[in-house]
């Protein structure tokens, strides 16, 4: 579904995006949104959802992660999509999942 949505959007961007050729999302003013307004929007959309959270751009990248290992157990391959150069970083997300009974493969063990 998010695909859907991008490609959607992506249809319609070059109209709204002026001059910021590179950036994905804009702001109404056709300028590149600030990592600061990613913020602001994303914990105004927490509020607005009653959420008992402050939802933040890292805390997606963490649900990104942990969604990407429960579904393939991989940690090699989420380590290469977060970018984490040391394997060990990414292996923190595997003590969240092996909490809940959910078996990861690390490469260390």
């Amino acid at each position: 579904m998010a695909v859907e949505w991008l490609h959607k959007w992506l249809k319609v961007r070059p109209a709204l995006a002026g001059d910021e050729g590179e950036a994905l999302f804009v702001s109404k003013r056709r300028q590149r949104l600030s990592a600061r307004s990613v913020q602001e929007r994303l914990d105004g959309w927490g509020n607005k959802q009653a959420l008992n959270a402050h939802v933040h751009p890292h805390k997606l990248r963490h649900s990104f992660a942990t969604h990407m290992l429960e579904s393939s157990g991989d940690l090699r391959a989420v380590q290469e999509l977060l970018g984490h150069e040391d394997v060990a970083t990414t292996q923190i997300y595997t003590h969240v999942l092996n909490r809940g009974g959910l078996a990861v493969r690390s490469p260390l063990d």
